[in-house]
Protein backbone atom coordinates (compact mmCIF):
# COMPACT_ATOMS: atom_id res chain seq x y z
CA UNK A 1 0.00 0.00 0.00
CA UNK A 2 1.41 3.38 -1.02
CA UNK A 3 0.15 5.03 2.15
CA UNK A 4 -2.06 4.00 5.04
CA UNK A 5 -5.54 5.56 5.00
CA UNK A 6 -6.07 8.27 7.61
CA UNK A 7 -9.82 8.87 7.36
CA UNK A 8 -12.90 6.66 7.42
CA UNK A 9 -13.64 7.68 3.83
CA UNK A 10 -10.20 6.58 2.67
CA UNK A 11 -10.54 3.27 4.50
CA UNK A 12 -13.99 2.78 3.00
CA UNK A 13 -12.56 3.24 -0.49
CA UNK A 14 -9.76 0.71 0.12
CA UNK A 15 -12.14 -1.83 1.64
CA UNK A 16 -14.74 -1.39 -1.12
CA UNK A 17 -12.14 -1.92 -3.84
CA UNK A 18 -10.81 -4.98 -2.00
CA UNK A 19 -14.29 -6.50 -1.70
CA UNK A 20 -15.17 -5.93 -5.35
CA UNK A 21 -12.11 -7.84 -6.53
CA UNK A 22 -12.28 -10.60 -3.89
CA UNK A 23 -13.08 -14.11 -5.10
CA UNK A 24 -13.83 -17.04 -2.82
CA UNK A 25 -13.62 -20.62 -4.09
CA UNK A 26 -16.43 -22.29 -2.14
CA UNK A 27 -15.38 -25.75 -3.30
CA UNK A 28 -11.72 -25.51 -2.33
CA UNK A 29 -10.41 -27.81 0.38
CA UNK A 30 -7.13 -26.86 2.03
CA UNK A 31 -4.76 -29.64 3.12
CA UNK A 32 -5.16 -30.50 6.79
CA UNK A 33 -2.85 -32.45 9.12
CA UNK A 34 -3.87 -36.08 9.48
CA UNK A 35 -5.98 -36.62 12.61
CA UNK A 36 -4.16 -38.62 15.24
CA UNK A 37 -0.74 -37.11 14.53
CA UNK A 38 1.08 -34.48 16.57
CA UNK A 39 0.78 -31.94 13.75
CA UNK A 40 -2.99 -32.22 14.06
CA UNK A 41 -2.86 -31.66 17.83
CA UNK A 42 -0.72 -28.58 17.20
CA UNK A 43 -3.68 -26.91 15.49
CA UNK A 44 -5.58 -26.84 18.80
CA UNK A 45 -5.70 -24.04 21.37
CA UNK A 46 -6.95 -25.89 24.47
CA UNK A 47 -9.31 -23.37 25.97
CA UNK A 48 -10.79 -22.55 29.39
CA UNK A 49 -12.39 -19.11 29.63
CA UNK A 50 -15.36 -19.60 31.96
CA UNK A 51 -15.33 -17.05 34.77
CA UNK A 52 -16.37 -19.70 37.29
CA UNK A 53 -13.63 -22.17 36.28
CA UNK A 54 -12.05 -23.88 39.30
CA UNK A 55 -8.41 -24.52 40.17
CA UNK A 56 -9.05 -28.21 39.56
CA UNK A 57 -10.32 -27.46 36.05
CA UNK A 58 -7.18 -25.46 35.27
CA UNK A 59 -4.97 -28.26 36.59
CA UNK A 60 -6.83 -30.68 34.33
CA UNK A 61 -6.48 -28.32 31.35
CA UNK A 62 -2.72 -28.10 31.84
CA UNK A 63 -2.20 -31.83 32.23
CA UNK A 64 -4.25 -32.51 29.11
CA UNK A 65 -2.28 -29.92 27.13
CA UNK A 66 1.01 -31.49 28.19
CA UNK A 67 -0.17 -34.99 27.35
CA UNK A 68 -1.59 -34.13 23.92
CA UNK A 69 1.03 -31.49 23.00
CA UNK A 70 -1.54 -28.91 21.96
CA UNK A 71 -0.38 -25.61 20.43
CA UNK A 72 -1.45 -23.54 23.44
CA UNK A 73 -3.73 -23.27 26.38
CA UNK A 74 -5.96 -20.21 26.03
CA UNK A 75 -6.96 -18.53 29.29
CA UNK A 76 -7.79 -15.15 30.82
CA UNK A 77 -4.95 -12.80 31.87
CA UNK A 78 -4.97 -13.59 35.62
CA UNK A 79 -4.37 -17.28 34.87
CA UNK A 80 -1.40 -16.79 32.55
CA UNK A 81 1.43 -16.87 35.11
CA UNK A 82 0.31 -20.17 36.63
CA UNK A 83 -0.07 -21.74 33.20
CA UNK A 84 3.34 -20.53 32.00
CA UNK A 85 5.00 -21.97 35.11
CA UNK A 86 3.25 -25.32 34.75
CA UNK A 87 3.97 -25.65 31.02
CA UNK A 88 7.63 -24.60 31.10
CA UNK A 89 9.72 -26.86 28.88
CA UNK A 90 6.73 -28.72 27.40
CA UNK A 91 6.52 -26.89 24.07
CA UNK A 92 2.96 -25.80 24.85
CA UNK A 93 2.58 -22.01 24.76
CA UNK A 94 0.11 -19.85 26.66
CA UNK A 95 -2.40 -17.61 24.89
CA UNK A 96 -4.33 -14.91 26.73
CA UNK A 97 -7.58 -13.20 25.75
CA UNK A 98 -7.71 -9.40 25.66
CA UNK A 99 -10.91 -7.35 25.97
CA UNK A 100 -12.87 -10.56 26.33
CA UNK A 101 -15.55 -11.17 25.45
CA UNK A 102 -17.40 -7.97 24.57
CA UNK A 103 -14.55 -6.16 22.79
CA UNK A 104 -15.91 -2.76 23.84
CA UNK A 105 -13.46 -2.17 26.69
CA UNK A 106 -11.34 0.96 26.43
CA UNK A 107 -7.96 0.84 24.72
CA UNK A 108 -6.30 1.56 28.08
CA UNK A 109 -8.01 -1.50 29.55
CA UNK A 110 -6.90 -3.67 26.64
CA UNK A 111 -3.34 -2.35 26.90
CA UNK A 112 -3.33 -3.09 30.64
CA UNK A 113 -4.41 -6.67 29.99
CA UNK A 114 -1.78 -6.92 27.26
CA UNK A 115 0.96 -5.76 29.63
CA UNK A 116 -0.16 -8.19 32.35
CA UNK A 117 -0.36 -11.11 29.93
CA UNK A 118 3.02 -10.51 28.32
CA UNK A 119 4.80 -9.86 31.61
CA UNK A 120 3.34 -13.14 32.87
CA UNK A 121 4.78 -15.02 29.90
CA UNK A 122 1.99 -15.24 27.30
CA UNK A 123 3.27 -15.75 23.76
CA UNK A 124 -0.05 -15.31 21.99
CA UNK A 125 -2.88 -12.81 22.48
CA UNK A 126 -6.46 -13.22 21.27
CA UNK A 127 -7.89 -9.69 21.20
CA UNK A 128 -11.58 -8.95 20.69
CA UNK A 129 -12.53 -6.51 17.95
CA UNK A 130 -14.70 -3.58 18.97
CA UNK A 131 -17.31 -4.78 16.52
CA UNK A 132 -19.92 -2.06 17.30
CA UNK A 133 -17.35 0.43 15.98
CA UNK A 134 -16.99 -1.71 12.87
CA UNK A 135 -20.75 -1.76 12.41
CA UNK A 136 -20.72 2.04 12.41
CA UNK A 137 -17.81 2.06 9.91
CA UNK A 138 -15.47 3.80 12.38
CA UNK A 139 -12.48 2.33 10.58
CA UNK A 140 -9.91 4.90 11.68
CA UNK A 141 -10.57 4.42 15.39
CA UNK A 142 -10.44 0.65 14.98
CA UNK A 143 -7.14 0.80 13.10
CA UNK A 144 -5.68 3.13 15.74
CA UNK A 145 -6.57 0.59 18.43
CA UNK A 146 -5.22 -2.35 16.44
CA UNK A 147 -1.88 -0.68 15.76
CA UNK A 148 -1.55 0.38 19.41
CA UNK A 149 -2.02 -3.23 20.50
CA UNK A 150 0.40 -4.47 17.83
CA UNK A 151 3.00 -1.96 19.08
CA UNK A 152 2.47 -3.16 22.66
CA UNK A 153 2.81 -6.79 21.55
CA UNK A 154 5.44 -6.85 18.80
CA UNK A 155 6.59 -9.98 16.96
CA UNK A 156 7.31 -12.75 17.87
CA UNK A 157 4.13 -12.47 19.94
CA UNK A 158 1.30 -13.91 17.85
CA UNK A 159 -1.60 -11.49 17.76
CA UNK A 160 -5.09 -12.67 16.84
CA UNK A 161 -8.16 -10.51 16.23
CA UNK A 162 -11.50 -12.05 17.21
CA UNK A 163 -14.09 -10.71 14.76
CA UNK A 164 -17.28 -12.12 16.36
CA UNK A 165 -18.60 -13.12 12.95
CA UNK A 166 -22.08 -13.94 14.27
CA UNK A 167 -22.62 -10.20 14.72
CA UNK A 168 -21.25 -9.14 11.34
CA UNK A 169 -22.39 -9.01 7.75
CA UNK A 170 -20.17 -10.43 5.02
CA UNK A 171 -18.89 -6.98 4.04
CA UNK A 172 -18.02 -6.24 7.67
CA UNK A 173 -16.04 -9.48 7.98
CA UNK A 174 -14.08 -8.39 4.92
CA UNK A 175 -13.52 -4.91 6.37
CA UNK A 176 -12.25 -6.32 9.66
CA UNK A 177 -9.95 -8.70 7.81
CA UNK A 178 -8.42 -5.83 5.83
CA UNK A 179 -7.89 -3.72 8.96
CA UNK A 180 -6.26 -6.63 10.79
CA UNK A 181 -4.07 -7.42 7.82
CA UNK A 182 -2.78 -3.89 7.40
CA UNK A 183 -2.23 -3.59 11.18
CA UNK A 184 0.04 -6.64 11.12
CA UNK A 185 -2.06 -9.17 13.00
CA UNK A 186 -0.97 -12.78 12.69
CA UNK A 187 -4.46 -14.31 12.78
CA UNK A 188 -8.08 -13.36 12.33
CA UNK A 189 -10.38 -15.47 14.48
CA UNK A 190 -14.06 -16.18 14.01
CA UNK A 191 -15.64 -15.96 17.44
CA UNK A 192 -15.40 -15.62 21.20
CA UNK A 193 -17.71 -18.60 21.60
CA UNK A 194 -19.82 -16.54 24.01
CA UNK A 195 -21.98 -14.54 21.60
CA UNK A 196 -24.18 -16.20 19.01
CA UNK A 197 -23.16 -18.70 16.37
CA UNK A 198 -19.55 -19.79 16.34
CA UNK A 199 -17.37 -20.77 13.41
CA UNK A 200 -18.87 -21.72 10.06
CA UNK A 201 -17.00 -23.13 7.08
CA UNK A 202 -18.43 -20.33 4.93
CA UNK A 203 -16.95 -17.61 7.14
CA UNK A 204 -13.65 -19.43 7.55
CA UNK A 205 -13.32 -19.77 3.78
CA UNK A 206 -14.11 -16.08 3.32
CA UNK A 207 -11.56 -15.07 5.96
CA UNK A 208 -8.87 -17.29 4.43
CA UNK A 209 -9.46 -15.67 1.04
CA UNK A 210 -9.09 -12.25 2.68
CA UNK A 211 -5.84 -13.31 4.36
CA UNK A 212 -4.36 -14.36 1.04
CA UNK A 213 -5.55 -11.30 -0.87
CA UNK A 214 -4.25 -8.82 1.73
CA UNK A 215 -0.77 -10.17 1.02
CA UNK A 216 -1.25 -10.48 -2.75
CA UNK A 217 -2.48 -6.88 -3.02
CA UNK A 218 0.47 -5.51 -1.09
CA UNK A 219 -1.70 -4.09 1.68
CA UNK A 220 0.41 -5.77 4.35
CA UNK A 221 4.05 -5.02 5.12
CA UNK A 222 6.32 -7.91 4.14
CA UNK A 223 7.85 -8.04 7.63
CA UNK A 224 4.54 -9.33 9.00
CA UNK A 225 4.46 -12.37 6.70
CA UNK A 226 1.23 -14.24 6.12
CA UNK A 227 -2.01 -13.88 8.08
CA UNK A 228 -3.88 -17.01 9.16
CA UNK A 229 -7.35 -18.01 10.34
CA UNK A 230 -8.38 -19.41 13.71
CA UNK A 231 -11.79 -21.10 13.89
CA UNK A 232 -13.46 -21.03 17.28
CA UNK A 233 -16.90 -21.40 18.74
CA UNK A 234 -18.71 -24.71 18.41
CA UNK A 235 -15.70 -26.75 17.27
CA UNK A 236 -16.35 -29.82 19.41
CA UNK A 237 -15.99 -32.92 17.24
CA UNK A 238 -13.41 -34.39 14.89
CA UNK A 239 -15.81 -33.74 12.02
CA UNK A 240 -16.04 -30.06 13.04
CA UNK A 241 -12.26 -29.77 13.30
CA UNK A 242 -11.52 -31.31 9.91
CA UNK A 243 -14.24 -29.21 8.27
CA UNK A 244 -12.70 -25.99 9.63
CA UNK A 245 -9.15 -26.95 8.66
CA UNK A 246 -10.22 -27.88 5.14
CA UNK A 247 -12.10 -24.56 4.87
CA UNK A 248 -8.85 -22.72 5.53
CA UNK A 249 -8.25 -22.49 9.27
CA UNK A 250 -4.81 -23.36 10.60
CA UNK A 251 -5.71 -23.07 14.29
CA UNK A 252 -8.76 -24.23 16.25
CA UNK A 253 -10.00 -22.75 19.51
CA UNK A 254 -11.96 -25.27 21.54
CA UNK A 255 -12.65 -26.55 25.01
CA UNK A 256 -13.39 -29.93 23.41
CA UNK A 257 -9.85 -30.75 22.33
CA UNK A 258 -9.64 -33.95 24.34
CA UNK A 259 -12.81 -35.30 22.77
CA UNK A 260 -11.53 -34.40 19.32
CA UNK A 261 -8.17 -36.14 19.70
CA UNK A 262 -9.89 -39.13 21.30
CA UNK A 263 -12.08 -39.48 18.21
CA UNK A 264 -8.98 -39.15 16.02
CA UNK A 265 -7.07 -41.76 17.99
CA UNK A 266 -9.97 -44.19 17.76
CA UNK A 267 -10.35 -43.57 14.04
CA UNK A 268 -13.80 -42.07 14.40
CA UNK A 269 -15.35 -39.15 12.60
CA UNK A 270 -19.02 -39.50 13.33
CA UNK A 271 -19.40 -36.01 14.74
CA UNK A 272 -20.50 -37.32 18.12
CA UNK A 273 -19.64 -34.89 20.91
CA UNK A 274 -17.35 -36.85 23.24
CA UNK A 275 -16.74 -34.06 25.75
CA UNK A 276 -18.94 -31.05 25.17
CA UNK A 277 -17.34 -27.79 26.27
CA UNK A 278 -18.63 -24.25 26.55
CA UNK A 279 -16.31 -22.89 23.85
Amino acid sequence: MASTPTTDAEWSSVISSFEKSLTVDESKKYPAPAPGLEDFNKTIDHTLLKLDATAEQFDKLLEEAKQEKFATVCVRPPEVAKCVSSLKGTGVAVASVIGFHEGTYSLDHKLSETTLSLSSGALELDTVLNYPSLQSASYTSIFTELTALRSAAPSPVKLKLILETSQLERSQIIAASVLAGVAGYDFIKTSTGFNGQGATSENVRLMRACCEKVVQDGLREEKFGKMEVKASGGVRTLKDAVEMLEAGASRLGTSGGIGIVKEAREGKGSGEVVDKGAY
